[in-house]
């Protein structure tokens, strides 16, 4: 055929990635095999000669020689006279083989051919993509940043894949422009369209993981374990980590000297606060490590409702719910308990429980104020309207109505 060179002939296959020069040949001679059908009705009696190599493919015709006008297939049967014109020495009975030209085939159906080509190797392509990426859930990739649009970022990768990073699995403090290098977590990897769909996130907890895997040395090699991590992406994070090593402090090896391996985490997920702890089996120590750095005086569990009431000094109460409630929502589900606060009401005779202003205040306001720490009068009092607002679902003018009933009951 001309020597009919892959390269030379489809120079858009020097784009194509992972695709070996066989599996292209094979591709080639396929689609070829589906043209020959098309123009001569079968293709048992061709040869596909593919020096892969070269890149070349020769197709030759094989007919037998009958005598003069006993020819029935003109595919599979050439008269003595035409054969003789190919080779002399021919004689009947015997096999002519003969080269198809690429001519032969006419102008439309090799522009089809070309067609059809193509779009096998891209399709063979994607069905490569998506099984390498299929293999990658879980791991860490560096792209860089191609296209920025409202609901997500296109991310080429060093072969020039393309991966999405949605708006949803991006950090709230996240800003990217073109060219910008991300990284990012593999997620998700499914075919759409026929097309992989690859999904990086950068809130997903296995980030946060895989980043300290990268940090610090001794998660990657086993000696330290990550028993759990849990996230409000962009605000804070809980890590907790066990050594089997009594010789290695998981805590410490995480944080790093003067906290050099934690800070490069915590620049990477745009200043989130991140609270290492080691993991223990006593459910008790577990969340008193969570609601760090808050001090605990008591802690009541009921393991059937996996509900926690935690008691603590008024002082402590703020640091234990945390800014916006971060600290203690993310302990419930570290520990995977419900975690009820309450203030230790020893230290505040004159105080009262705000279940006593049940015939003036509903009952799930008084469950929303508790679900936040303030179980009694001074805790709600303690706290200005627009923080309790902040901290709660309620609205400000509930936060003014409840405020107003426990003064008033102080100052009777």
């Amino acid at each position: 055929m001309e020597s009919l060179s892959l390269i030379d002939s489809f120079q858009e296959f020097k784009e194509f990635k992972d695709i070996d020069r066989a599996t292209l040949m094979n591709i080639l001679e396929s689609v070829f095999r589906s043209t020959i059908k098309r123009r001569f009705g079968d293709d048992d009696n061709f040869d596909f000669i593919v020096n892969v190599d070269k890149g070349d493919l020769e197709i030759w015709r094989n007919r037998e020689i009958v005598p003069d006008g006993e020819v029935e297939d003109d595919n599979k049967e050439i008269s003595y006279t035409d054969a003789v014109k190919i080779e002399p020495d021919f004689e009947i009975g015997e096999e002519v083989s003969e080269e198809v030209k690429m001519e032969d085939f006419g102008r439309r159906a090799v522009l089809s051919l070309r067609q059809n080509l193509m779009s096998k190797v891209m399709e063979l392509e994607k069905d490569n993509i998506y099984a390498q990426y299929k293999d990658r859930v879980g791991e860490l990739i560096t792209g860089e940043v191609y296209q920025v649009w409202k609901r997500e970022i296109l991310i080429l990768d060093d072969e020039d894949n393309e991966l999405i990073l949605p708006k949803n699995e991006q950090i709230s403090n996240d800003r990217f422009k073109k060219g910008d290098n991300v990284r990012a977590v593999v997620v998700k990897v499914e075919m759409k369209n026929n097309k992989p769909l690859i999904i990086l996130s950068r809130t997903s907890p296995l980030f946060l993981e895989r980043l300290f895997e990268l940090e610090v040395p001794e998660i990657y090699d086993g000696l330290i374990t990550i028993k759990n991590i849990v996230r409000e992406p962009g605000e804070r994070a809980k890590v907790a980590v066990e050594s089997y090593d009594d010789r290695i402090d998981p805590v410490g090896a995480c944080v790093g000297m003067k906290g050099a391996r934690i800070h490069g985490i915590v620049r990477e997920l745009r200043n989130e606060n991140i609270d290492v702890i080691n993991f223990t089996n006593n459910t008790e120590l577990y969340i008193q490590r969570a609601l760090s750095p808050a001090k605990i005086t008591a802690i009541k569990l009921d393991r059937e409702t996996m509900k926690a009431e935690v008691f603590l000094k008024p002082d402590q109460v703020s640091l234990a719910i945390g800014r916006g409630g971060f600290n203690i929502k993310l302990a419930g589900r570290l520990v995977g308990f419900e975690i009820d606060v309450y203030r230790d009401m020893d230290d505040d005779a004159d105080d009262v429980a705000l279940d006593e202003f049940t015939d003036e205040i509903e009952d799930w306001v008084i469950t929303e104020l508790k679900s936040v720490g303030c179980d009694s009068a001074k805790s709600v009092l303690e706290l200005s309207i627009e923080e309790l607002v902040k901290r709660t679902d309620l609205e400000i003018e509930t936060v003014e109505d409840v405020r107003s009933i426990l003064q008033q009951e102080f100052e009777d």
